[in-house]
């Protein structure tokens, strides 16, 4: 079984195993700037957010942000989810990265874990949740988890953001896919991209263990909140449209219908 560094792998083939299927991803290159982007309205919770998503990037990247707000890192007042080769030679996940405080909040910190991402070839899931009413980094209080194929992230530093920390899912301000808002573009593939407004779930909501693989389960039952949304990129010429019931479509530059890629977690290439 493909391992990346200690987290096991999708092997990416079809067939009935996959009890829900993800049909198809979409491609992120940094020639075209590709980026999905909307304005956010007023959020169920600033302080309280789910994501999960799939990816496989392409190159060691230099800080390329997966989701930003108002430009995410080196954009102000932004604030990222960003995968950066801090390792030297390995790309890993730096969350909440250059984050400035606003409203209940004064700080966030650069929190990231300790587990590089050495594949290039395999499917990788994501899962992280935030509450910064909580009130630490570990078990039940913590304010930020996250999840790579199953398995909990062992966090570098305890650097984590103030209490009620509130600059992400911000009502006027331009959320990003793919890149931050024009900074920081990378060479990535998405699929199953999802976000939670509001919400403090739990990574078994989005995947399971079978056979020793971790595979993904149907997410169609759980809260999206005012903010949330579902990218499946099913409609090729449409790729930024929200598959949840809420309908938060995003605007999509330099992503072509070429972009979108029937290689899959569950599909494979």
């Amino acid at each position: 079984m493909p391992v990346q560094g200690e987290f096991f792998q999708n092997p990416g083939s079809s067939g009935g195993f996959y009890d829900y299927q993800i049909s198809n991803s979409c491609r992120f290159d940094k020639a075209a700037s590709s980026r999905l982007y909307r304005t956010f309205g007023t959020p169920s919770s600033a302080t309280k957010m789910t994501m999960s998503w799939w990816m496989k990037h392409g190159d060691i990247p230099d800080y390329q942000q997966i989701f930003s707000k108002a430009g995410g890192y080196g954009g102000g007042n932004g604030a990222s989810i960003t995968l950066n080769d801090s390792l030297g030679g390995y790309a890993d996940i730096i969350t909440m990265y250059g984050m400035k405080g606003s409203g209940g909040g004064s700080t966030g910190g650069n929190t990231y874990p300790a587990n590089a991402f050495r594949d290039y070839s395999g499917w990788t899931h994501c899962h992280y949740k935030m509450d910064t009413s909580k009130s630490g980094m570990s078990g039940t209080n913590a304010k930020v988890v996250m999840h790579i194929n199953g398995v909990n992230a062992v966090f570098v530093n305890t650097n984590e953001p103030s209490g009620n920390f509130d600059n992400f899912n911000t009502n006027g301000d331009v959320h990003s896919v793919g890149n931050g808002n024009g900074y920081d573009q990378g060479d990535i593939y998405l699929a199953e991209f999802i976000f939670l407004d509001g919400q403090y779930e739990d990574y078994t909501s989005f995947g399971e263990t079978k056979n020793g693989v971790w595979i993904p389960k149907d997410p169609s039952s759980l809260t999206f909140g005012n903010n949330g949304f579902h990218l499946k990129f099913e409609d090729a010429s449409n790729l930024g449209n929200d598959s949840s019931s809420n309908n938060n479509d995003f605007t999509s530059t330099g992503l072509g219908t070429d972009h979108q890629v029937v290689d899959s977690p569950t599909f494979g290439s």
